[in-house]
């Protein structure tokens, strides 16, 4: 039975995560508290159902390589353009000052001057899956501190680059230090640049290519290959998965695949993002917990507290109001999951003892936990940062962006077949703000000769449509001949706004039956369409006159609805 062992690890830890998830919905907790917590419970450290840890382990690492890979996807210098001088020198100088706290930390905890500045290089990393999953949870992704904390913990998951390339060898011979670093800087150059290369060139070609064949398999096998192929390549060059995979999608985030590879690859990052969640729960041992209370409680502490008011007095120094600046704090106040790369490679080359890692590891996970609880005080950290000078300099780029107002009032056409064209062209006649979803590179290219807007992408994947801004959008024509994904995208659509208008072409009187009970306003029948049109020209030729035919057509329009 020794072959099932994997498959009886992923039976409890599926159940645990399943359990810990729901408890913590129940509580109105983010799942990955409940995550956390299951892991503990199933632990080798605990009287739980699994003692060996390692398979778990794998299927996380594959989970840390997915979730930096959607990370660097999701990378889009436009969308944090407005953000850019907080996330950039703001979240640098972050970083400095809480290196320089945490290595001021760790020599108080006994670590020698290079593990006490590694030790505060860990506690500056914030963890950028947390930040996104509460803020998610509160519906404040895209409020302006959730663009702030984004911003920050990008240039702190970029800022891992170059210390895990520095790393190993900084625990090498103090005499060929000099060597070392420059050998693994020049390694990190030369996959910078081949990735630029890949990333404006070969990549987005081959993908598109493959996109063209319309195969979710294809395009899936496809995403999940560039992933772990790149991870693996970096790997090969002595740099981490999760950078590798960090690259990768950087590769992709600037391209016109973005939003079709980020729905592609959002399932099964979410899926092993619960391992890792899980694994990382396995790896807390709660007797080493009790033993280190003392020393464990005073380093969470200081580490939250510095990090947040370092963070919420950069912020607020940049011009953003008491309460933006202390939403954004909150959300990074924790230490990230790249904190445990860092600190293990750090216990591999000699720089920390297996005890500092397991505090590293034993405070991470407690200011995980402590994250969603602390987000809620926004309020009341707001208040005297009311004191904190800002910078008179950009205080008029803030106050555009709070002003600012978001697109709405567009029309959300899926298809541009021979009906979406028609449809575009008529709106765009009477000066009407339209946006496009299409998977077919040729209509794209079409789409962008005529300065139409577009997203490249599948009108099905929920990832793809939510980037369409239906919450703001007017109306949501699904123009292509395919009943079952038109009942599809109309179901996704009511659910991200239960208001939208959804006009919705078919074919069938049993798929147009089941689209008026998801709510759609309109079902548009060509066929039916077309036989009114050949009856009002016969009718004229009868003699009857324009309203006796309309009223006609109407009643005959009537009929057809009740029976459906």
């Amino acid at each position: 039975m020794a072959e099932l062992g994997l498959i009886v690890d992923l039976v409890v830890v599926a159940a645990a995560a399943l359990v810990g998830g729901g408890a913590a919905r129940l509580l109105r907790q983010p799942t990955m508290v409940g995550y956390i917590v299951a892991g503990i419970a199933i632990g080798p450290y605990t009287p739980g159902p699994i003692g060996d840890v390692a398979r778990v382990r794998t299927l996380a690492e594959v989970g840390v390589v997915l979730l930096m890979f959607t990370i660097g996807v999701e990378l889009s210098l436009t969308r944090l353009a407005v953000v850019r001088d907080v996330a950039v020198y703001g979240g640098a100088l972050q970083i400095v000052l809480t290196a320089a706290v945490g290595a001021v930390l760790g020599g108080w905890l006994g670590l020698p001057l290079a593990a006490a500045l590694l030790f505060g290089a860990i506690v500056a990393l914030s963890s950028t899956v947390v930040a996104l999953r509460v803020l998610a949870d509160r519906g404040q992704l895209g409020a302006l501190h959730g663009r702030v904390a984004l911003g920050v913990c990008l240039v702190q998951d970029l800022a891992v680059v170059p210390l895990i390339v520095v790393l190993p060898a900084l625990g090498g011979p103090p005499e060929q230090l000099v060597g070392e670093v420059a050998l693994a800087l020049a390694k990190a150059a030369a996959i910078l640049a081949i990735a630029y290369w890949l990333g404006g060139v070969l990549v987005p070609r081959v993908m598109q290519g493959i996109a063209a064949a319309q195969s979710r398999e294809l395009f899936l096998l496809a995403t999940i290959g560039l992933a772990l192929g790149t991870a693996l390549v970096a790997s090969a060059f002595g740099l981490s998965l999760a950078v590798g995979a960090f690259l990768a999608g950087l590769v992709v985030s600037e391209s016109e695949v973005q939003h079709e590879v980020l729905g592609a690859a959002t399932p099964l990052r979410d899926l092993f993002a619960t391992f890792f969640f899980v694994s990382l729960g396995m790896l807390l041992d709660p007797l080493f917990v009790v033993l280190s209370a003392g020393a464990l409680l005073a380093t969470l502490a200081a580490v939250v507290v510095a990090k947040g008011l370092i963070t919420a007095t950069i912020v607020r120094a940049f011009g953003y109001t008491p309460l933006v600046a202390a939403g954004a704090a909150l959300a990074v106040a924790q230490v990230g999951e790249m904190s445990f790369v860092v600190a293990a490679l750090g216990t591999r080359v000699g720089l920390l003892r297996d005890g500092d890692f397991a505090l590293l590891l034993a405070v991470a996970l407690l200011s995980m936990l402590a994250t969603p609880p602390l987000s809620q005080l926004a309020r009341i950290v707001a208040v005297p940062l009311r004191l904190v000078p800002v910078l008179p300099w950009i205080r008029r780029a803030v106050e555009v962006d709070e002003q600012r107002n978001v697109p709405a009032g567009h029309t959300v056409v899926c298809g541009y077949g021979r009906v979406g064209q028609e449809l575009v062209d008529m709106l765009r006649q009477r000066g009407f703000r339209c946006l496009v979803i299409e998977q077919s590179p040729q209509r794209v290219r079409a789409l962008r000769s005529r300065g139409v807007a577009y997203l490249f992408g599948d009108a099905a994947n929920r990832v793809v449509l939510e980037h369409a801004n239906l919450r703001h959008a007017r109306a949501l024509a699904i123009t292509f001949p395919d009943d079952a994904g038109a009942e599809g995208v109309a179901r996704l659509a009511r659910e991200l706004n239960p208001r939208l208008d959804v006009i919705v072409r078919v074919h069938s009187a049993q798929y147009a039956r089941r689209l008026w009970s998801v709510g759609a306003a309109e079902v548009v029948r060509p066929e039916f369409e077309a036989a009114l049109e050949f009856a009002r020209h016969v009718f004229h030729r009868y003699g009857l006159s324009g309203p006796e035919i309309q009223a006609l057509l109407s009643e005959r329009r009537s009929r057809l609805t009740a029976r459906e």
